[in-house]
């Protein structure tokens, strides 16, 4: 039986999170964002990452992004 450990921090967070925050920015720069998909991918190649989760929201959490209505 695999068991799924998390660490503090994240492999390769800081390349994930600059890359999220990129596409997220107006006016969004493609080329500047493109240069950080790549950055992500060289830190995932050599972490050798193979797949990436999410934890499970805590309870405390009150910056979480509002849930689609699956009536619409």
């Amino acid at each position: 039986m695999e068991k799924t450990t998390t660490t503090p921090q994240p492999v390769c967070a800081q390349e994930s999170l600059a890359l999220l925050n990129c596409i997220a920015s107006a006016p969004y720069d493609r080329d500047r964002c493109l240069a950080l998909v790549d950055a992500l991918r060289e830190c995932i190649v050599h972490k050798r990452v193979k797949k990436f989760s999410l934890a499970e929201p805590s309870s405390t959490t009150s910056t979480e992004a509002p849930k689609s209505d699956p009536k619409h």
